[in-house]
């Protein structure tokens, strides 16, 4: 069959009921998400030097009206709101913009300066987040950039913002949690490969922008595509209660690690009675296991950090705002908010674990579990980013693991065996493609494309069963709530019917990648090493950094590399003498300084 232009019945009729079913009453968020508008970028498209787009905001026009049939009623609001654009005020003294990029930039006011909380993810967005700043509010001069975590859509614009030598000079402080650089580097250079081409389908890189293609993330519309970077902080936050004042600014920090990101902080302004919840409570479910893959969250952790916020400063506060989307006004709606945010973290945290504990499994927790009403019915709570489906499951996979107990799961065929055995199973490729069709007939979109993904492994070029496949995964987009979802089985489609769209989105920089510890440096060439190519290798030599001062015994054995810490070389048969960045820029493939060269960078001895 030949791709579909409609969505399905089934798809139309699950719209209509969610359009009688959710709150569309309530329209809250609307009159939030424009309070302070004070004026935006017209035509917002966003520039690099060379002249290419980076960002471009008008490719969004099309979220307007009513929804279409292709997209989720409730994730079609949730973008219309997530596209509004420009400079807001959050409280006198207190500014955003939202629009420029996945996450939100905010300028809070001292006495001589401005300090920027979260600068986005390019240089080019930063700058035009705070060119438009300045239009409105004059030529206030950076004094602090403060990165609320570890994730880089909220530090690597920050040259967009600032520059090292102004840092180094001691004219911008830039502040950070405890442990921010190590995550940072480690999350985008560990398993960045393979992150960034997840990070490809969950933001729908690829993907034409409109209604039957991408409509945004739910925690923001996408991500931006400019120069990124990282200055390393000045002033690292290690304590809860810890204040400081900058630029006549006091600030209250309250540490929140292992939530959102392992490095994550919220922080309380007194003088303007602002709260700022980093990406810890957003007007969505967030994720307890990202879809791009990171390490499994601890939701348990994360509400309780939300119940101490509540309890610090949920009386002192007039606005909490965050990195994503659009603040909360007044008292009593900012403990709701907040205390929304809270239970919906505890309850799928504490009802996963008396399930898992009653011998039921991830995923058959996530087929029956039940938010309660009033979380069901909260806006804000809805799984537009994080989904409860996945969420559950890995809350499961942080306590149990991969394995599900069941026997005969304990070694399963990997996915083109288990393929071939299921389509020989059902009657071969045309049976299996009768089952599929029968299946996306009655709307049972699931089944069909679990049937289909076995007989794509089997017949990759078979047309019939592209051509179902293709028409599956779309339906499947449509009907998605969550934003990440849809991203993700539209981005299958696109692959199935167009080809390999790569890798569209790489956080490896070379000013984040040149941050590497010497223990973070030798980690990342322990695991490029090809195991079964190095078994027979017997190797050892002495590396010291030479910038550092510091030297380390590198040995590869059965394929493993180890490295310890020496005070200096000893009786290594080779002895390495080189800068870090040498280093680094051996491994990037430069290697015009085999030997001692003119510079004297790089030494080495035998």
């Amino acid at each position: 069959m030949s791709e579909p232009l409609d969505p399905a019945p089934a798809i139309v009729d699950a719209h209509a009921l969610a359009l009688n079913t959710l709150p569309f009453h309530d329209d809250r968020d609307l009159v939030a998400a424009e309070r302070g508008f004070l004026g935006t970028l017209d035509p917002l498209v966003i520039t690099d030097a060379a002249g290419d787009v980076v960002w471009d905001g008008e490719s969004y026009n099309f979220l307007q009206g009513e929804p279409p049939a292709s997209v989720h009623p409730s994730l079609w609001r949730q973008s219309q709101l997530a596209a509004r654009h420009g400079l807001f005020e959050v409280v006198p003294g207190i500014y955003q913009v939202r629009g420029f990029d996945l996450s939100n930039i905010t300028f809070v006011e001292g006495d001589t300066g401005v300090i920027v909380i979260d600068p986005l993810i390019s240089s080019e967005t930063a700058a035009a987040a705070l060119a438009l700043y300045r239009e409105h509010r004059g030529e206030r001069p950076v004094v602090a950039v403060i990165y609320t975590h570890s994730h880089a859509d909220h530090f690597a614009g920050v040259f967009g913002v600032t520059s090292q030598e102004e840092v180094d000079a001691g004219k911008v402080h830039v502040i950070a949690p405890e442990g921010f650089v190590e995550h940072a580097v480690a999350e985008n250079v560990y398993a960045g490969t393979a992150m960034g081409r997840r990070a490809g389908y969950m933001y729908g890189a690829a993907l034409p922008r409109g209604p039957r293609g991408q409509v945004g993330t739910g925690l923001g519309q996408t991500t931006s595509t400019g120069s990124i970077g990282l200055i390393v902080p000045t002033l690292d936050i290690r304590e809860t209660g810890e204040r400081h004042t900058i630029d006549g600014v006091e600030i209250e920090f309250q540490m929140a690690p292992g939530t959102e990101a392992p490095a994550e902080m919220h922080f309380y302004f007194p003088s303007f009675r602002a709260l700022c919840m980093a990406e810890n409570a957003t007007h969505n479910l967030h994720n307890i296991l990202t879809l791009r893959g990171a390490l499994v969250r601890d939701p348990h952790v994360w509400s309780q950090y939300l119940t101490e916020a509540i309890e610090r400063w949920g009386e002192a506060s007039d606005v909490v705002f965050a990195s994503h989307h659009w603040p909360t006004w007044g008292h009593d709606e900012i403990v709701e908010f907040l205390s929304t945010q809270r239970d919906l973290y505890a309850y799928l945290h504490d009802q996963t674990l008396r399930m898992l504990n009653q011998g039921m499994t991830g995923a058959e927790i996530a087929e029956v579990i039940q938010l309660p009403p009033a979380l069901e019915n909260a806006w804000n709570a809805r799984g537009y980013y994080g989904s409860v489906s996945h969420n559950v499951k890995a809350i499961y996979q942080r306590y149990m693991g991969w394995f599900d107990g069941n026997p005969a799961r304990l070694w399963p065929h990997p996915p083109s065996a288990l393929a071939e055995r299921y389509v020989t199973a059902l009657g071969g490729i045309s049976r299996v493609i009768e089952l599929a069709q029968a299946a996306y007939d009655e709307g049972d979109f699931r089944w069909a494309a679990t049937l289909l993904d076995h007989a794509v492994f089997v017949d990759a070029e078979h047309t019939g069963v592209r051509e179902l496949y293709v028409a599956t995964l779309r339906q499947l987009g449509y009907g998605s709530e969550n934003g990440t979802w849809r991203n993700f089985f539209l981005s299958g489609a696109t692959e199935l019917s167009e080809g390999n769209f790569g890798t569209p989105t790489s956080p490896n920089a070379p000013s984040i990648v040149a941050q590497l510890s010497p223990e973070q440096l030798l980690d990342s060439i322990a695991i490029s090493v090809n195991g079964p190519k190095a078994w027979n290798l017997d190797l050892t030599l002495d590396l010291v950094f030479t910038d550092l001062d510091v030297a380390y015994r590198v040995t590869l054995r059965n394929g493993v590399l180890v490295y310890v810490a020496r005070s200096a070389p000893a009786d290594a048969p080779l002895v390495l003498r080189m800068p870090k960045l040498r280093l680094l820029a051996l491994l990037g493939g430069d290697r015009t300084s085999p030997g001692i060269d003119a510079e004297g960078d790089m030494r080495v001895f035998e």
